[in-house]
């Protein structure tokens, strides 16, 4: 079974630091895009940042210059490096994941996401 997991969220204090993980498991044969969403009460879910094949990378105008995507391909694994945080940055944050991978059905391209861990940012 493929499936994102995520690790990392937490309360912090505005202007700090967090580090979100997402791993993705399962018989994987090709990874072409990883990315964060967010999604805040009564709001619709975002893109926060993306990486595609080429370290292609895209990032929400709210985070940048503070957020940082990185992908190490070997661990399958996706990281978001949020710095100098505050409260509007407050949500429940979505890994993504655009794989090829091996399914009960065969070889599949698959659109995932994980569960979701919540970030508060908060004095």
């Amino acid at each position: 079974q493929v499936q994102l997991v995520e690790s990392g969220g937490g309360l912090v204090q505005p202007g700090g630091s967090l580090t979100l993980s997402c791993v993705a498991s399962g018989i994987i044969s090709r990874l072409n895009a990883m990315g964060w969403y967010r999604q805040a009460p009564g709001k619709e879910r975002e893109l926060v940042a993306s990486m595609s094949t080429g370290d292609r990378t895209n990032y929400a105008d709210s985070v940048k210059g503070r957020f940082t995507i990185s992908i190490d391909n070997v661990k399958r694994t996706v990281y978001l490096q949020m710095n100098s945080l505050k409260p509007e940055d407050t949500a429940v944050y979505y890994c993504n994941a655009d794989l090829l991978a091996s399914t009960s059905l065969g070889t599949r391209f698959l659109d995932l996401w994980g569960q979701g861990t919540l970030v508060s940012v908060s004095s």
